[in-house]
């Protein structure tokens, strides 16, 4: 029995090191992952992605957009919002992803128009 005991103990903590291990590892691979995502985009963009919890590229392949084309993004919307409609058959959580991918597409075209205004002021003075 005390074996047993001291076997299990022993496999406990292995196990327990091993998981700790793994924790860190991941913690680490996600901040890796988050500051790469925050170097490539602008901070206003990057602030944006944190706010509606969705990139813009993982935006733009939810709506199947390619460039920011305000008429594309709307007609595509429209399209995967109806099909995924919960009243005929559709998925609640596709079409909330969609509405998110929306969300975040406008808001970029908004920051996008915001950094143009700025540039055409700049020039004016």
């Amino acid at each position: 029995a005390k074996y047993l005991a001291q076997i299990i103990l022993v496999g406990a903590q292995v196990v327990g090191r091993a998981f700790m291990r793994a924790l860190r590892q991941e913690f680490a691979a996600s901040r890796a992952a988050a500051d790469a995502r925050g170097r490539s985009e602008r901070p206003q963009s990057a602030a944006a992605s944190r706010i509606i919890g969705i990139s813009l590229q993982e935006a733009q392949q939810i709506l199947n957009v390619s460039s920011l084309n305000p008429e594309e993004i709307q007609k595509n919307y429209d399209h995967l919002f109806k099909v995924n409609d919960k009243s005929v058959g559709g998925s609640f959580y596709l079409q909330s992803k969609v509405v998110r991918a929306k969300e975040r597409l406008d808001e970029e075209l908004r920051i996008q128009a915001k950094d143009e205004k700025e540039k055409g002021w700049k020039a004016e003075t």
